[in-house]
């Protein structure tokens, strides 16, 4: 990797294995840094703005974060971990098993932390980028990985009056390790699994707890706090091949899933009606019932997994409101039924900006064409890798990548070693700049579109998932359809130079 001070010239540099800088080191970053040296891509930089590693488990430390996906099952193929504390793990221990990872595979060494950049240029003369940290540092590479994700920019609500409440205001995403809230009236805005998360952990400490929820989501009841057995964790780690056994299981499990979502058949019927009966089970005021049954269908938009919401929701401390926020005051917020509320403290549990990926980053191509230009009709890529007009900048988990219910830690390993395929003419001298074509391009998202139709993400909600042009940014065909994608690069796919 080549640094130079703000001002100067940067030197040619012989060529040799493709410099690659991967922006972001989460799930995806760690994944692609450990496949790309793997296959000897050595002069690989890992840079986030972030403090530490694990990407989304980094940012969010609210209370009562858990991962709704079986610990087992999260966790990277290369890097299997036996001994988790939980069948669904915390989120705290799983940016942890982050750092490990790191730390055990070596890799640190190649992680620049509390790095952020801002811009990348990219240069014909050098076939090359050329970005620029916020600190004025620049950095060469003639290959950029945007790993950047997609739960990283909160979204904020702009709320009248917001600006002059008197108390705390925090976002689940950059919670306040030394806010106190026992024994305090809290305000939750925003349902998902964060509000459902965060309202069930503070409501047994908390004086008052209302939770503000517009649109109330389906909830499926599970055992969130199961503890894993000791000795499950011992018998697999004594047991490498019984453990990837496991995994392959839970693997081939996801892929269930993922039929679920995509095509509708009895078994969506089945988990759809599992969602009502939750509701029904648990709740049994028919008013509060009705507050909290959603219009859409079970399962149009994320589900949340939740063993303690609807319990939490009835205690005599915990209150439902589903009327609009019209301001908030000094001393707590009023509805549009003309009820104040009052609050303590406000927790904005409103989620991202899921669509910004890389942005607000400027990135800009061959003849000052800008990311913003190319994406102003909404994210697009190629088969979630590969955006036209930018030449050796490369995606994982870019457009299309949330994969509903296939595993992200296997789409993140397929993307990157199918990379390693590109990398390789970039190393051979094959070729000095990767583009993929806009044919190639419009015909993958026609493919995308047309199979969008029959899955449950289309049945009419208004989820996180739609980008502004109304599109569904989500991965809606199986497994198996994804390996093959992301098996080797269809060469008459990418203009080569």
């Amino acid at each position: 990797m080549t640094f130079w001070p703000r001002g100067s010239t940067p030197r040619t540099v012989e060529r040799h294995r493709p410099r690659i800088v991967i922006i972001g080191a989460g799930l995806s970053g760690i994944t692609a840094l450990h496949v790309f040296t793997e296959h000897g891509f050595t002069d690989v930089t890992v840079v986030d703005k972030a403090s530490d590693v694990g990407g989304v488990w980094h940012w969010n430390r609210y209370p009562g974060l858990t991962c709704d996906v079986p610990s087992q099952l999260y966790q990277f193929r290369f890097a299997p971990k036996p001994d988790w504390s939980h069948v669904w793990a915390s989120g705290a221990e799983i940016q942890q098993y982050h750092r490990d990872v790191v730390d055990d595979l070596h890799l640190d060494r190649h992680l620049r932390l509390n790095t952020e950049v801002v811009s990348a240029q990219w240069s014909e003369e050098r076939s090359s980028y050329t970005l620029t940290t916020a600190e004025g540092e620049y950095l060469e590479a003639e290959v950029v990985i945007c790993a950047t994700g997609i739960l990283h920019h909160p979204a904020t609500p702009q709320i009248p009056g917001l600006d002059t409440f008197t108390g705390p205001v925090v976002h689940t995403a950059r919670w306040d390790s030394e806010l106190d809230l026992r024994g305090r009236a809290v305000a939750v805005v925003g349902t998902g699994s964060t509000g459902v998360q965060i309202v069930s952990a503070l409501q047994p400490e908390a004086a008052a707890i209302t939770h503000f929820v517009r649109t109330p989501q389906w909830i499926l009841w599970a055992p969130m706090s199961l503890r894993q057995l000791g000795a499950v964790g011992t018998l697999l780690r004594r047991s490498p091949a019984l453990h990837r056994t496991l995994y392959d299981t839970l693997l081939l499990g996801s892929g269930f899933l993922a039929d679920i979502t995509t095509r509708p058949s009895w078994r969506r019927r089945l988990v759809q009606a599992y969602a009502r009966l939750s509701l029904r089970a648990q709740v049994r005021n028919p008013q509060l019932r009705r507050q909290l049954t959603p219009d859409d269908e079970p399962l149009c938009k994320r589900p949340v997994v939740s063993g303690t919401y609807y319990r939490a929701i009835q205690r005599r401390n915990a209150a439902l409101v589903t009327e609009k926020i019209v301001e908030v005051t000094p001393d707590g917020i009023t509805t549009a039924d003309g009820t104040h509320h009052p609050a303590d403290a406000i927790i904005l549990a409103t989620g991202f900006d899921a669509h910004s990926y890389m942005r607000p980053m400027t990135i800009t191509g061959p003849g000052g064409t800008t990311l913003d230009e190319l994406w102003a009709q909404g994210p697009r890529a190629y088969r979630m890798t590969a955006i036209p007009g930018l030449p050796n900048l490369f995606t994982i988990l870019g457009p299309n990548s949330p994969t509903g219910s296939i595993s992200l830690q296997y789409s993140a390993e397929r993307t990157a070693r199918y990379l390693v395929h590109l990398l390789e003419l970039l190393a051979t001298g094959t070729a000095t700049s990767i583009t993929v074509t806009e044919e190639a391009t419009d015909e993958f998202n026609h493919s995308v579109a047309d199979a969008m139709g029959p899955t449950v993400w289309n049945t009419g909600c208004n989820s996180w998932y739609l980008t502004e042009s109304g599109a569904v940014d989500l991965w809606p065909f199986d497994k198996p359809t994804l390996a093959a994608m992301l098996d080797e690069p269809t060469l008459e796919h990418f203009t080569l130079r």
